[in-house]
C-alpha cells in the first residue's frame, strides 16, 4: 500500500472535520487555516461552523486497515491535520464518538491524535483510564512556555505512545525532565509559508541530542522556508545566518543526514 500523505511522519491523514480556533504562537501562521480559506471554507474561529463529511470519507480508514492487515503491518494515521480533535465544542461530541468507533474498527492503524489542548484529552476522549493500544496522543510545544503548560497534561494521559510536535519550533526547549518517562517520540521542524519565522539550527540540535541521550526517537521533519546560510550560494549569507530558500530547497537534512526515527518497540501492529 502506498503512502497517501505528504506529511513525512505518517502514512495517511484523516480529518473527521475541518476548522479550529487559534490558541498559541504556533497557530499564528496556521497552514490549515490558510488552506481552508484558499478552498473557500470559512471554518476558523470560535464562532465559525465546522465542516463535516459524508459516509464515503469515513469509509477510507476501513480500506487502509484492510490493506495494512494484508501486509501484516501497522500504518500510521494522522488525525486531524485540519482540526483539533479535542477542541471543546459540544457540536463536535457526536463526531468524536464516531471517531472512537472508527478507531476501534481499525486495529491495524495507529491513530496519531495531535492536539494543542492536552488538558481536554482525558475529559473529551471516551476511554477513561483504558486508552486503546492503537491511539498515540501528541501535543505541540513550540516554546518552553508551552512545554511547562502542556507536558504535565499529556503526561497524565495513559496513551500507549505520547509524542511531541515541536513545529514550528520558536525557541530553545529543555525536554530532559520529560523524555523517556512521559514522551516516547519527538518530531521537530521549521515553519513554511509566506510568513514563516526562521528557527535557530542550535534549537534543533539540542532537541536531537536530548533525544539521543534519553534513547527517545527523533524525527526531523523539515527546515521550512529558512535554512542555515553556510553552504548556500547566496553571497549575502554569513556563517550561521538563516537564508530564505523555500521549503523544497531547504530540505530536511540535519548535520548531513535525515532523522526519521519512530517509537521502536511499538512500530508494528499489536
Amino acid at each position: 500500500m502506498g503512502k497517501d500523505s505528504r506529511i513525512e511522519w505518517t502514512d495517511h491523514t484523516f480529518n473527521p472535520w475541518w476548522g479550529c480556533t487559534k490558541v498559541s504562537a504556533a497557530c499564528t501562521n496556521c497552514y490549515a487555516e490558510a488552506w481552508a480559506k484558499r478552498v473557500g471554507s470559512k471554518v476558523w474561529g470560535a464562532g465559525a461552523d465546522r465542516r463535516f463529511f459524508g459516509d464515503a470519507h469515513w469509509q477510507e480508514p476501513l480500506r487502509w486497515d484492510r490493506a495494512a492487515a494484508a501486509q501484516r503491518e501497522a500504518h500510521r494515521v494522522f488525525c486531524a491535520s485540519m482540526a483539533d480533535v479535542f477542541e471543546d465544542r459540544r457540536d463536535l461530541d457526536a463526531h468524536r464518538e464516531r471517531l472512537a468507533g472508527l478507531i476501534a474498527a481499525t486495529p491495524n492503524l495507529n491513530w496519531l491524535l495531535l492536539t494543542k489542548r492536552p488538558q481536554k484529552a482525558a475529559q473529551l476522549a471516551p476511554w477513561g483510564s483504558a486508552w486503546p493500544a492503537n491511539v498515540w496522543l501528541g501535543t505541540t510545544v513550540e516554546s518552553q512556555r508551552w512545554v511547562s503548560k502542556r507536558l504535565p497534561e499529556i503526561a497524565a494521559v495513559p496513551a500507549r505512545v505520547r509524542f511531541l510536535s515541536c513545529e514550528p519550533l520558536l525557541g530553545a526547549l529543555d525536554l530532559q525532565p520529560w523524555l523517556k518517562s512521559a514522551v516516547h517520540w519527538v518530531i521537530a521542524g521549521g515553519e513554511s509559508g509566506a510568513r514563516a519565522r526562521p528557527t535557530d539550527p542550535a534549537w534543533f540540535r539540542v532537541l536531537r541530542d536530548q533525544c539521543i541521550a534519553a534513547g527517545v526517537p527523533f524525527h526531523f521533519k523539515q527546515w521550512g522556508d529558512w535554512a542555515p546560510g553556510a553552504g548556500w550560494t547566496d553571497t549575502a549569507a554569513k556563517e550561521g545566518a538563516m537564508v530564505r530558500v523555500g521549503k523544497r530547497r531547504a530540505g530536511r537534512d540535519l548535520d548531513g543526514r535525515t532523522w526519521d526515527e519512530l517509537p521502536r518497540a511499538i512500530a508494528t501492529a499489536p
